[in-house]
């Protein structure tokens, strides 16, 4: 599935952000009736969400839902409302673990069979906001659902409430976090992903953050504004600089390999073909953003 740079947040009470959010360009929506809705307000905004999703989806927009939960289970009335072919997933709040996890992918399993969907076709998207979920971040990611997991830092959030940590511009007590989940969705082939940045309208520091996200191995960032969009998506894209770097790499070592040699001096360093087996991977990358 495509890598998504940005995955942009938006209160599922208010219609007219929804609207206005898929003008974006965010590479998915995730149509929020959790901690942005109040809680008079979350039958109605069930019923925005779900009235929205059509729409978005005739505009080739990535749709995700994050989902209200219970101290026993997440919300089933949520799920009935949402699911169905324009919606690409479901974000999980504050999952303990594994297991609530499992609980959730058998709640999607009842209602994609309801709606005569195929069964697994629902992806999941865990926030690891507990303790104990960054403990068992391998664990998780390895559900056959889940797309990726996130590794958030933003400042005094549940994240830095679970660890007990403060937070710096620098970002040196969130580095573990995000290096165990870039690791741990990495080794199950799923997707990380990073953020939170709350100064929304600082987007010099956006920007260092999500170069400092991508440095880690991050492929894209949670967002709470639209503005933050544009950033993180050139962020998160190779630039034009890199494409021509790496192609140029492919390009050397192929002419090395036709003349008999495994390896070669380029732009000044020993290259062989696991450096060009990356820079195909990049290249790739980029292309796939130009779809």
């Amino acid at each position: 599935m495509k890598s998504v740079r940005s995955f942009l947040f938006v209160p599922g009470n208010r219609a007219a952000w929804i609207d206005k959010a898929a003008d974006s360009c965010a590479d998915a929506l995730i149509l929020d009736l959790e901690d942005s809705v109040p809680l008079a307000e979350k039958a109605q905004a069930r019923e925005t969400v779900r009235s929205s999703l059509e729409g978005l989806s005739r505009r080739k927009q990535r749709t995700w839902v994050r989902i209200n939960r219970s101290p026993h289970m997440y919300d089933f009335e949520d799920l009935l409302a949402v699911v169905g072919p324009h919606v690409e997933g479901i974000v999980l709040s504050k999952p303990a673990g594994p297991e609530d996890v499992d609980t959730a992918s058998s709640l999607l399993a009842e209602v994609e069979h309801r709606k005569g969907l195929q069964i697994g076709s629902t992806l999941l998207l865990p926030i690891l906001e507990t303790a104990r979920s960054m403990q068992f971040a391998y664990e998780i990611a390895q559900r056959p659902r889940v797309l990726g997991l996130t590794g958030l830092a933003a400042k005094n959030g549940d994240v830095a409430r679970a660890l007990g940590v403060g937070w710096t511009p620098e970002g040196r007590e969130s580095l573990f976090l995000k290096s165990r989940v870039v690791m741990a969705a990495r080794a199950a082939a799923k997707q990380p992903i990073g953020g939170l940045w709350q100064q929304v309208h600082d987007l010099d520091g956006l920007e260092k953050a999500c170069e400092e996200d991508r440095l880690l191995g991050m492929r894209g960032q949670f967002l709470l504004h639209p503005s933050n969009v544009a950033v993180c998506n050139r962020v998160f894209s190779p630039s034009p600089e890199e494409v021509a770097y790496y192609r140029g790499m492919v390009e050397a070592l192929e002419h090395a390999q036709a003349a008999g040699r495994a390896s070669i001096i380029y732009a000044g360093e020993h290259i062989d073909i696991a450096h060009v087996t990356t820079a195909r991977e990049i290249l790739a990358l980029a292309a796939s953003f130009q779809d």
